[in-house]
């Protein structure tokens, strides 16, 4: 029997990690940690020494980044067939890790006021922030999902990205980013999860008073 722990914030991407375990079907143990507190505790720091959320504990066996832990699921439990096929693999790899890696740190990066000059766009993976709304804008201007018209498991990743980056106004609101959103999280999964993270959160800004 499969033993899952989840450590989280609900106020965190450990929101995705939590969206990844329910498309996945997962039985899954919630561990909850606070920002400046428990997350830097020793008993943490030995699960994940970066002291960060979300990480999951498989078995025994640990992984945190969002990304690992969304292909991870997909492989560990196939039953959903949320992995790709051979072959979606390309473009489920190439794109969840486009995600993860250019648009992450481009998006954060405009969002904290840091754009590099034109001379040294060469430095950063990304290039520049417009280029890589561009080129998601023109993925999703043409299919429906990130390897088509099949939903994967790249999309709880990507999809994540693209919807925080709307609702949060770190990433332009166009047509098909809009609309892709609106198709990953009208999914029961995503709406389980979240319905969660949002309990969770209330219940902690009601205990603040």
């Amino acid at each position: 029997m499969d033993n899952i722990l989840l450590y989280t914030n609900p106020m965190s991407r450990g929101q995705i990690a939590r969206w990844a375990l329910h498309e996945a079907g997962a039985d899954y143990e919630q561990i909850l940690l606070e920002y400046g507190g428990s997350m830097k505790d020793a008993a943490f720091l030995a699960v994940n020494p970066m002291g960060k959320v979300p990480a999951i504990v498989h078995n025994g066996r640990t992984v945190t980044e969002c990304a690992a832990i969304c292909a991870y699921l997909a492989d560990a439990l196939p039953e959903p067939g949320l992995a790709p096929s051979p072959a979606e693999r390309a473009d489920y790899y190439r794109w969840m890790f486009f995600a993860a890696g250019p648009v992450e740190a481009a998006v954060t990066n405009h969002a904290a006021g840091f754009d590099p000059a034109p001379e040294r766009q060469m430095m950063f993976g990304y290039g520049d922030y417009d280029r890589v709304i561009d080129v998601l804008d023109t993925l999703f201007a043409g299919r429906a999902f990130v390897c088509g018209d099949r939903f994967t498991m790249a999309d709880v990743y990507v999809g994540s990205q693209v919807t925080w980056g709307i609702q949060f106004g770190t990433m332009p609101r166009r047509a098909s980013l809009a609309a892709y959103s609106a198709r990953v999280t009208a999914r029961p999964a995503y709406l389980a999860a979240k319905a969660i993270d949002d309990d969770l959160i209330a219940s902690a800004q009601a205990a603040q008073g």
